[in-house]
């Protein structure tokens, strides 16, 4: 069969509907849309027939590997996709014209190949992930609107019924964007109404992305419902200046003023010289400018607190401007703000797990809820789809970021409070500085390398993430690492000064994974004592003894891999953990090709 090519006669010219669905009505139960292809009267049964086939074939160019005649490669996520352009240009007015335009990129020089294309050099704005990208092709190509892949649309929060969770509204949201920019005007359709129906159940700070996208794609029924929710909401104003377009922002405003000359309640008057020097701080620390905090208070009478800095930085700014607030030591790490969320409710929506270890170093209470009772993790879970939760820990590699931020907020609501001194015990420990350091920057050498994610979490919380790679693995890389290099500048009581530092630092990092993962802690106790003296040379001694030495060192590797197992176990028995969230997720949708 000989396919079109991108250059050939665009169907959308000629038929009277961009989306015109080869399939019966039987399938508009489940969103899809169906037009009858004579306005008078509906298809003859041997058309119909003939029409489901027709979708029925052109789906197995999706689903059937075997089958892959494609002409192009849509790269999305860092994943090819293939399409046949023949078909994308008959149905989308946008791939139309793209392939007459452009060829795109092949990446085998003076070959002929299949052309490549980046979603994200296709999208002016908003973002299309891989799954929604396949529901959105399956439609192309079939006119039929699968369901929404459960792994991608739903939260792992355990009662949530997923109508309104931020994964479900998240996953809408891409398809709209796929709909309107490709230009499928019936899908909008569909995708509006959904986000419509969003609006009215979602929490007030997951309408905001819908709110977006509403903008962008100029779909002016749902930008004015979505105002409405957002003016009556009790969001500041400081997230809505944040968040939202300029244009959109002045509308709620101007919307919320209207609202309160209407109503016969009486509000509080707003000091605008207060508000003023509130923004003036929060402009301070998207500058990352704590020094200029520190004036901006002095010349007035607010305090951190009345800002909301902590808040603020917890929510837009970095890591080391959250470290330089709370070292300021003014600000009340478990304050709530007018909505009732503390400073780590707030950081838990943004998901990052360094911010989150480091309020709760500070004292931060996971087990503080809302006013409407979530707690933080619960927060987190809500957030959280199952794709990322249950993807596969593989040792070596990145842990995903979700999974991790759920991880050690329970494990923060199960652990004991940790006591006694701060320095790591170990009887065969010389009370000597030197040696002290010797065994920590081992340790946590030991740990980067088993479980890099990890340790790199409680290092750059312990503010020690620039140790170096000091490990006596290879006896290349010495056992001294920069302990004894000598600075003839420097004093003794500089340097003391620095070695102290140094340990403070490495022995935070060790207490912050004895912490959140013990039975690793256990393990690499047990080899530090026992066999890291005859394991810290690989390379020395007779060839048997260095064979019984790589033994060993794989032996390790092998407990400590179980150790991590069990900690992860611990937390899926936890009654934190729901049962339902723990098994493997469904897979449901497009069966294109395994993503690697």
């Amino acid at each position: 069969m000989k396919f079109l090519n991108s250059h050939s006669h665009c169907f959308w010219e000629s038929e009277p509907s961009s989306s015109l669905s080869f399939t019966s009505s039987s399938h508009l139960s489940n969103g899809s849309i169906s037009h009858n292809l004579s306005s008078s009267e509906a298809l003859p049964s041997l058309e119909v027939i003939s029409l489901t086939k027709l979708s029925s074939s052109l789906e197995q160019l999706l689903l059937d590997s075997g089958c892959d005649y494609s002409d192009a490669e849509i790269i999305v996520e860092g994943d090819p996709v293939g399409v046949h352009r023949c078909i994308l240009a008959s149905r989308s007015k946008f791939f139309c014209e793209l392939f007459k335009k452009e060829k795109g990129y092949s990446e085998k020089e003076g070959k002929l190949g299949k052309p490549k294309y980046k979603m994200k050099d296709l999208l002016p704005y908003g973002d299309v992930g891989y799954e929604a990208f396949l529901v959105y092709l399956s439609y192309v190509y079939t006119g039929k609107l699968k369901p929404s892949p459960v792994e991608v649309s739903t939260c792992v929060h355990s009662v949530c019924a997923h109508d309104s969770c931020r994964p479900a509204i998240n996953f809408a949201v891409e398809l709209m964007y796929a709909s309107s920019i490709f230009q499928m005007p019936d899908l909008v359709s569909v995708f509006q109404r959904r986000l419509l129906n969003f609006v009215g159940k979602a929490l007030a700070e997951d309408v905001i992305p819908i709110l977006v996208v509403a903008f962008h794609c100029h779909l002016s029924d749902l930008v004015t419902h979505s105002i409405e929710r957002v003016a009556r909401s009790d969001l500041d104003s400081i997230c809505i200046d944040k968040e939202l377009p300029y244009e959109v922002a002045e509308k709620i405003k101007l919307h919320r003023r209207d609202s309160q000359h209407a109503s016969e309640l009486s509000t509080p008057p707003v000091d605008p010289l207060r508000e003023k020097r509130i923004r003036s701080i929060h402009k301070a620390l998207d500058s990352d400018d704590v020094e200029l905090v520190k004036l901006l208070l002095s010349e007035s009478n607010i305090t951190l607190d009345e800002a909301r800095a902590l808040h603020y930085a917890a929510a837009y700014c970095d890591r080391k401007v959250v470290t330089e607030v709370l070292a300021l030591g003014m600000a009340d790490v478990n304050l709530r703000n007018p909505r009732g969320y503390t400073v780590l409710h707030i950081a838990v929506m943004r998901r990052e797990p360094s911010i989150i270890v480091l309020l709760l170093s500070k004292g931060a209470r996971a087990s503080e809820l809302t006013s409407d009772g979530q707690s933080a993790v619960s927060i987190c879970r809500r957030l959280t789809r199952p794709k990322d939760y249950h993807s596969k820990t593989v040792q070596g590699q990145e842990t995903n970021k979700d999974r991790i931020c759920i991880d050690v907020l329970e494990r923060e609501m199960r652990r004991n409070p940790m006591v006694g001194d701060a320095s790591v015990s170990s009887q065969t420990m010389a009370d000597d500085l030197h040696m002290k350091l010797l065994y920590l920057e081992n340790r946590v050498a030991f740990a980067r390398l088993f479980f890099p994610s990890e340790a790199k979490l409680a290092m750059v919380v312990a503010q020690s993430d620039t140790t170096s790679e000091f490990v006596g693995i290879s006896p290349s890389k010495g056992s001294s690492g920069n302990l004894m290099e000598v600075d003839l500048n420097e004093t003794p009581t500089v340097q003391k000064k620095r070695l102290h530092s140094r340990l403070e630092s490495l022995t935070k990092t060790v207490n912050m994974g004895r912490c959140y993962f013990p039975h690793c802690s256990e393990v690499l106790d047990k080899f530090m004592e026992d066999d890291l003296p005859d394991l810290f040379f690989l390379e020395t001694g007779t060839p048997d003894e260095q064979k019984i030495k790589r033994m060993r060192f794989m032996e390790l590797k092998d407990e400590v891999h179980k150790a991590f197992s069990k900690d992860k176990a611990e937390l899926n028995l936890s009654g934190l953990t729901s049962s339902s969230s723990s098994s493997s997720p469904k897979k449901v949708g497009v069966n294109h090709k395994t993503r690697k």
